[in-house]
């Protein structure tokens, strides 16, 4: 793969119209969002059995613990190898259920036996505190060259207890400082220098520090890999839901890009026929990544505890709540988007000004409808993950 396709896609986009024509600069617009699409992202989790690592698997990839899909269980462990479970709406995106690492003296040759060079980066989870061969195995990957990062698991069952043990006298920030300072000060003992505990409950993703580490993985991984990461996460906030608006909408501009080059051919029907396929495509993509498509929903309704219907009767758009077909899309353009549409298709047959008129208004058409449905379904978004959660607040 060319990396360099990653960063510079205009050049090599606009080099390809000029040799070869706009249906080649339009093959080469699709083969960048593919790749985008297909950046690989490998995740190692590991840990003690019993520590939650499955628990974790399956809430960071929106999985119920009760699909068939869920990570497998059990006080045992059952490989040797590790275990991958691809994300379900984003199969380039695979966390890896690893066996215990066993002896502290194995850490090297643990790391060869689960193929160590093929993880973007580490996480070493605990229920309790972190043993000798979790800091031999974090030094390991540190001298590969690789990072980690220590999560405190169960949280949520440690601050349940504290409050039951303490009643009047409770305080949730006082007992998450203490048991943040007590793992990080048993890692120092054992001689991790400035280690970085996040405190993380698999049942209520939203609270504590998993919105930290995903700010702190986006900063640490490759700059290509980051949307991927954004794409993958949970909506365990608001900001979650607009970083990922922000990674769909950088991509319209090439969308539209196609469709105005697919202007060119003065075929009839062809906006019908191509581009509305597209557009039904790229809107279905937008509500998965959004989670507002049926099985995601059905997902969060479980874990959450709430009434499905209570998650969608929040939902205003026809686009949230209804499949999206072709029928759809055309049913909820404005009267505006509809013009633009049928001038389009006049246009394309106009000899000389008439393509370069088609295509203009295509790529105006095709940003205009792209922009308002992922705004529409980002808000949608917002307002499920606020019903969700049972905030009394604006979105």
């Amino acid at each position: 793969m060319d990396n360099s396709f990653h960063y510079e896609p205009i050049e090599k986009i606009k080099e390809e119209l000029e040799t070869n024509g706009p249906a080649s600069a339009a093959a080469k617009i699709q083969e960048y969002l593919d790749q985008q699409d297909n950046i690989p992202l490998n995740i190692g989790i590991t840990g003690e059995s019993g520590s939650g690592k499955s628990t974790f698997v399956d809430a960071f990839r929106g999985i119920d613990n009760r699909d068939e899909r869920a990570a497998p269980t059990g006080c045992v462990e059952t490989t040797t190898e590790g275990t991958p479970s691809p994300h379900p709406n984003y199969p380039n995106v695979t966390l890896w259920d690893l066996p215990g690492i066993g002896t502290p003296n194995s850490a090297r040759n643990y790391l060869e036996r689960v193929e160590f060079e093929k993880f973007d980066f580490f996480i070493i989870i605990s229920a309790d505190r972190f043993r000798e061969n979790d800091v031999k195995l974090a030094k390991e990957i540190q001298r590969m060259g690789k990072k980690f990062y220590f999560v405190r698991s169960k949280i949520d069952n440690n601050v349940r207890d504290e409050e039951r043990r303490l009643r009047s006298e409770f305080n949730a920030e006082r007992t998450l400082k203490q048991i943040r300072d007590n793992c990080i000060q048993g890692l120092e003992k054992q001689g991790v220098k400035s280690p970085q505990v996040f405190l993380v409950s698999s049942c209520d993703l939203h609270l504590y520090d998993l919105c930290l580490l995903e700010e702190t993985l986006e900063r640490d991984i490759p700059a290509h890999k980051k949307n991927t990461l954004v794409s993958a996460m949970p909506n365990v906030n608001r900001g979650i839901i607009s970083k990922k608006k922000e990674n769909l909408k950088a991509k319209i501009k090439y969308l539209a890009s196609i469709s105005a080059l697919t202007a060119c051919v003065p075929v009839p029907a062809l906006f019908s026929d191509a581009d509305v396929t597209m557009l039904v495509a790229t809107i279905r993509k937008y509500k998965v990544t959004f989670g507002l498509d049926s099985e995601s929903l059905q997902s969060l309704a479980r874990s959450a505890h709430v009434p499905l219907d209570d998650l969608t009767a929040v939902m205003t758009s026809q686009l949230a709540a209804n499949e999206i077909t072709k029928d759809l899309i055309i049913k909820t353009l404005s009267a505006s988007d509809a013009a633009l549409m049928a001038a389009e298709e006049g246009f394309r047959f106009i000899p000389i000004l008439g393509i370069p008129a088609a295509m203009t208004l295509s790529f105006i058409f095709t940003y205009r409808v792209l922009n308002t449905s992922l705004d529409m379904l980002a808000e949608d978004a917002q307002k499920v993950f606020t019903k969700a959660l049972g905030l009394n607040t604006s979105v």
